[in-house]
């Protein structure tokens, strides 16, 4: 079995919140997060877009750069870059060989209660790799929440939380001042922390959490300006922040939404600019218009010829970003391919995805905490009862459907979804497909 076979056998063990496997594990290694400057981003949505930004920012800058996101869409060293280059399947199997020695001799010995779950496992993968490749500062993106995340283990000086919005209650908390102080577990004592928060209920917790903590709160959207311009769903901004004016800059990522992220990200490179690590007006904007970040507004082409959108929204606030991006960019109306977890707010998710929706196409993916295909479907009925709405097995089976006869097309609702998509194009015949 190699590593990755074993690592796979942990996929389906759920959520464990808590920080003693991680020490103990990152002891056993020698301490790998010691090896690098590591800066940590929470929220509830935008992170990857943040550390995407943020790691491409530094690439530029000439900073030696490991880059650490979740979930993976297709392959597991997508969660894993080094100089924003996916490692590869040897080097992924020989750190997680090492973190699998260390965790039988713990396990051996006593020192863990359990075996590590599979984000467990991959973080503490992560953290060997970026120590083995001598990388400089290594970006993590938060898994869940923040204080008892495996990420956490790093105490990193300087993070970011992009926002608050309701998800993962069950884990978290049902209000937005709980999720706040979850999140908000990631600042250190003494760090700097970049905040795009804006609601004053969770940015009063994290602003409290700061203070208490002696750490320095930089609230992104404070003393800054921003000009917005942009056709059809594309977003070019004019960004000036207390330190610099920086030249007009069309993001690489869609979505007006994503002006909040480049907001966080910006502040955050400056910060780290002001320590000595990375920086210049260049180098940052290079993070901003060169930064990839796969599966969110993404643009593809189906084999008949019909547009697609792939975007990993799975929460209300990431659907009404999608949704509002649909109206703008002319993409609306359009059939909804959709699929989603159970555990998930299905009504919130729903009601903005089927406001730019004419059809839809319930489908699941094969995962423990699908809802299924038939049980979405009625949701969406209660929610529209004259939406159209037929019903798929598999996302193949889903996709074939929206190929035919459909004037655009918008696949969301999972990350899960989205990674089967794209696993589904790049299999079948079509036309060219977009970088």
């Amino acid at each position: 079995m190699t590593p990755q076979q074993r690592l796979a056998t942990r996929e389906f063990f759920g959520i464990k919140l808590g920080l003693d496997t991680m020490r103990a594990l990152v002891g056993a290694l020698g301490h790998p997060e010691r090896a690098f400057i590591p800066v940590i981003v929470a929220g509830t949505n935008g992170k990857g877009s943040v550390t995407a930004m943020v790691s491409r920012a530094l690439g530029a800058a000439g900073v030696r750069t490991g880059r650490y996101t979740s979930p993976h869409l297709i392959h597991l060293t997508e969660r894993f870059a080094i100089d924003e280059q996916d490692v590869d399947e040897a080097t992924l199997d020989a750190a997680l060989a090492e973190v699998f020695v260390a965790e039988d001799r713990l396990l051996a010995e006593g020192g863990l209660p359990g075996p590590a779950t599979y984000f467990e496992l991959t973080t503490a993968a992560a953290l060997v790799l970026f120590r083995s490749a001598r990388v400089q500062v290594a970006v993590l993106e938060v898994g869940l929440g923040g204080r008892h995340d495996a990420t956490n283990v790093v105490e990193a000086p300087w993070a970011a939380i992009t926002s608050i919005g309701m998800d993962h209650m069950a884990q978290l908390g049902d209000t937005l001042e709980l999720i706040a102080a979850e999140k908000a577990g990631v600042i250190m004592p003494g760090a700097i922390v970049v905040s795009g928060v804006t609601a004053p209920g969770p940015a009063g917790v994290i602003e409290e959490t700061a203070a208490s903590r002696g750490a320095t709160l930089i609230r992104a959207h404070d003393e800054t300006r921003v000009q917005l311009s942009g056709p059809d769903g594309e977003c070019e901004v004019t960004l000036a922040t207390p330190r610099r004016a920086y030249r007009t800059v069309r993001l690489a990522l869609r979505g007006r939404h994503q002006v909040d992220n480049a907001l966080v990200a910006v502040r955050l490179l400056e910060a780290l600019e002001s320590a000595g690590i990375g920086g210049g007006e260049a180098a940052i904007t290079t993070g901003l218009s060169d930064a990839r970040w796969p599966g969110r507004l993404e643009r593809r082409v189906l084999p008949g010829g019909t547009p697609v959108v792939l975007d990993g929204a799975h929460n209300p606030a990431g659907a009404e970003a999608l949704a509002a991006w649909c109206r703008e960019a002319g993409f609306a109306p359009a059939t909804l391919v959709v699929a989603c977890m159970r555990d998930k707010d299905v009504e919130g998710l729903l009601r903005p995805l089927l406001s730019v929706a004419d059809t839809v196409i319930a489908t699941a993916v094969p995962f423990p905490r699908a809802l299924p295909p038939e049980d979405l479907a009625a949701r969406v009925v209660a929610i529209a009862e004259a939406m159209p709405v037929t019903v798929a097995p598999t996302p193949a089976d889903a996709l074939a459907a929206a190929s035919e006869g459909h004037a655009r097309v918008v696949v969301a609702g999972s990350l899960f979804l989205v990674g089967a998509a794209r696993a589904w194009l790049a299999q079948v015949p079509g036309p060219p497909q977009p970088a």
